[in-house]
């Protein structure tokens, strides 16, 4: 399974950016995925989750309203549209692949992939 993250950049506060995640080695339509983030000395961070089919989603309170995750099971393909950009959202954004049911779908991630670096400046 490989997991490919790309779209990250430099934005303004207040900015707006997309960025994406490919697989391949999967059946990608067949599992949940999910965005997380990691912040330079902080741990890593759930930021979204969205279904096989794309009907369902959950975000991290954080970036509720803000961002939104979406997906595009022919081209194997994971969104997450960033709006109102905060430099608090500055971070390596990386993708993966939830394969096993937890209480919560902030766990249950197996595959993961190389992250994207987005910066936020004030």
């Amino acid at each position: 399974v490989q997991l490919q993250a790309c779209g990250g950049g430099l934005v303004q506060t207040g900015g707006s950016l997309t960025v994406s995640c490919t697989a391949s080695g999967l059946a990608f339509s067949g599992y949940g995925m999910g965005w997380f983030r990691q912040a330079p000395g902080k741990e890593r961070e759930f930021v979204a989750y969205i279904n096989w089919d794309g009907g369902s989603t959950y975000y991290t309170d954080s970036v509720k309203g803000r961002f939104t995750i979406s997906r595009g099971n022919a081209k194997n393909t994971m969104y997450l549209q960033m709006n109102s950009l905060k430099p608090e959202d500055t971070a390596v954004y990386s993708c993966a692949v939830r394969t096993i049911a937890k209480a919560t779908v902030r766990d249950g991630y197996n595959y993961w992939g190389t992250g994207t670096q987005v910066t936020v400046s004030s």
